[in-house]
């Protein structure tokens, strides 16, 4: 059994989580520029088997389509042209106000959550940690 991957692209940064490899626990892997992302992933994917690929899609409250799309759609076709993984698209709205939440709960001084980087990583962790969580009622 092969890990699932989050991705939290933005234009700036991409936050990625990981699952171990029996798909129980999400974890915080990296956060990297967008720049260097497919160098980090052709090296990720060298090493770990990685089943499914799960992208955050950001839509507007109303489900409009979000003005980041036009980052991301350029990215998910790259993605697909390159790698032989399948992917799915998740709703992402909310998950940097979550990660925030969360980064506030676990005690994080105000330094730290400023950081955007962090922000980005653990809302790839919240959006796998999400997927695992409705993958049990499946």
């Amino acid at each position: 059994m092969g890990r699932v991957m989050a991705i939290d692209f933005g234009s700036k940064r991409v936050g990625l989580a990981v699952t171990d490899p029996l798909q129980l626990i999400a974890t915080r892997l990296e956060t990297v520029s967008s720049q260097s992302i497919w160098q980090f992933l052709d090296d990720y994917f060298a090493k770990e088997s990685v089943e499914l690929v799960l992208i955050g899609y950001p839509v507007q409250p109303d489900n409009s389509p979000s003005d980041a799309l036009r980052f991301i759609n350029p990215f998910i076709k790259r993605f697909q042209d390159r790698y032989p993984v399948a992917i799915r698209q998740v709703d992402e709205r909310y998950t940097s106000r979550m990660a925030f939440q969360t980064m506030i709960d676990a005690g994080l001084k105000k330094s730290a959550r400023r950081e955007k980087g962090t922000v980005d990583g653990v809302s790839a962790t919240i959006l796998l940690q999400s997927y695992l969580e409705q993958k049990k009622f499946i």
